[in-house]
This record gives structure tokens, sequence and C-alpha cells, in this order.
């Protein structure tokens, strides 16, 4: 693989929840690195300092949590976004995250005729899901 784009979220300090719960969603495996395997010590030896979920179905999702005196700002300038035309797994994919979270928008046909909708996990990201309504 010569280059790719893989979306890295900033937890303050639940990392391992968030990303064991996104390979409850997705599968694969999850590696989880502390800052204390890294020789950390005090209150961020237990936080992540990296997480790589690497999915059987190619997703990949990265996190860390945020260390003390490095600043971390909630923003709603990013959603991860789920597409393609596999309506049962996306359905699913919706159904898990969309739990215990908030819907902003339902998934629903569409006015370019595709099921979208868009939601925040429990964990405060944003997550847009559109599956591909039949061709013709």
């Amino acid at each position: 693989m010569a280059a790719a784009l893989n979306p890295y979220i900033q937890f303050l300090d639940n990392a391992r929840q968030a990303m064991e719960f996104y390979q409850g969603v997705f599968g694969g495996e999850l590696t989880l690195n502390t800052f204390g395997s890294y020789g950390a010590q005090g209150a961020d030896a237990d936080k992540i300092m990296h997480a790589d979920l690497q999915a059987d179905n190619g997703f990949r999702l990265m996190a860390s949590d945020t260390p003390a005196g490095m600043e971390r700002t909630s923003g709603t300038n990013i959603s991860i976004s789920l597409s393609g035309d596999d309506s049962d797994t996306l359905h699913r994919y919706w159904d898990q995250l969309s739990a215990d979270g908030s819907v902003s928008v339902p998934l629903a046909k569409q006015m370019w005729g595709d099921e979208f909708g868009q939601c925040t996990d429990r964990f405060g990201t944003s997550w847009m899901v559109n599956i591909a309504g039949p061709q013709g």
C-alpha cells in the first residue's frame, strides 16, 4: 500500500472503552498501546497512546486518549461516513452506533434515493450512514 487515509479520534480518557465498542460493531483485530507501555508513569500511564482497529472488511479506525497538559477541543467539524450497498451490514452498524447516542437525522429514504442517517454515538463521535438505493 502506497498511502492510506484513516480516521483518528482523540478522546479525553475513554479511548479503550470506545475502541472496544467499535470493535464490537465492526469486528476485527484491536491493538491497544498505553503510554505506560512506552515508559510513561503517573496519571497517564494507563491511558491509550495509540489504538488501531483493523476490521476484517478493510475498515481501519485509530484513536488515543489525551494526555495531561495537551489541549483537546470537542468539535462538530468532523463525521465518519459509512456508505455502500450492503443494506443489512450498514443497518446493523447504524443500530449499534446510534444506540445510547443521539440521532440528528433518522435513517430513512432521502430525495436522492438512498437511505441516510446521522447520529452521534455515546462517545461523542458523529457518524453518517448512507445506504445506496436501487440503481436505475
